[in-house]
């Protein structure tokens, strides 16, 4: 009795076992190594997704701050403002670039003649709407602006302007740009 085998079996089952025990240990490591791919994968996109989104409402408080904050200081002998525009192009496509070579003289010469300042404060920014290459974000704030009076001192130009925009951005080889903006009226 050198093989002690249990009653009813056969060294053919304890085989049979062996094998089902492997071929179960394998399939085990195979469903934890997919679920490892469908988990990284899942977190990758939702990763990607807010990085996307906080990069879209970064431009935009960029964007709203940088195209609402200019004055005299910035003015030079030509009366032009250079580093204000060249600020506002970072965070801008071309096409709205186009546009705002257009309305930029406007600023320049209220800043010239008037003596102009102004300051921008963003309240809030919001992602309304996004996907891969394009997005919308909602933000709020408000412009204070002073001027020069008839006797050269600096007075204010009245209470700071509560704004609402929505703000529509392109991602254009990789980087987010303020592509349009409109106001957003209260209903």
């Amino acid at each position: 009795m050198d093989d002690v085998t249990p009653p009813g079996s056969s060294p053919r089952s304890a085989l049979f076992r062996l094998i089902l025990l492997g071929v179960l240990a394998l399939a085990l490591v195979a469903s934890l190594a997919w679920i490892a791919v469908l988990k990284s994968h899942r977190t990758g996109s939702a990763g990607d997704l807010q990085n996307d989104r906080e990069a879209v409402m970064s431009t935009t408080q960029q964007f709203v701050m940088r195209v609402n904050t200019y004055g005299p200081s910035l003015l030079d002998g030509q009366g032009q403002m250079p580093e204000y525009r060249s600020r506002v192009k970072a965070v801008i496509t071309p096409k709205f670039a186009a546009s705002f070579d257009q309305t930029v003289p406007v600023a320049e010469q209220s800043v010239k003649n008037y003596g102009l300042d102004r300051t921008c404060a963003v309240f809030s920014t919001g992602v309304e709407v996004i996907d891969s290459d394009s997005a919308q974000v909602l933000v709020a704030g408000s412009i204070s602006q002073t001027v020069k009076n008839r006797r050269g001192q600096r007075v204010s130009a009245g209470e700071p302007a509560p704004f609402r925009l929505r703000v529509s951005l392109d991602k254009i080889n990789g980087s987010w740009l303020v592509d349009d903006y409109q106001p957003v009226t209260g209903r």
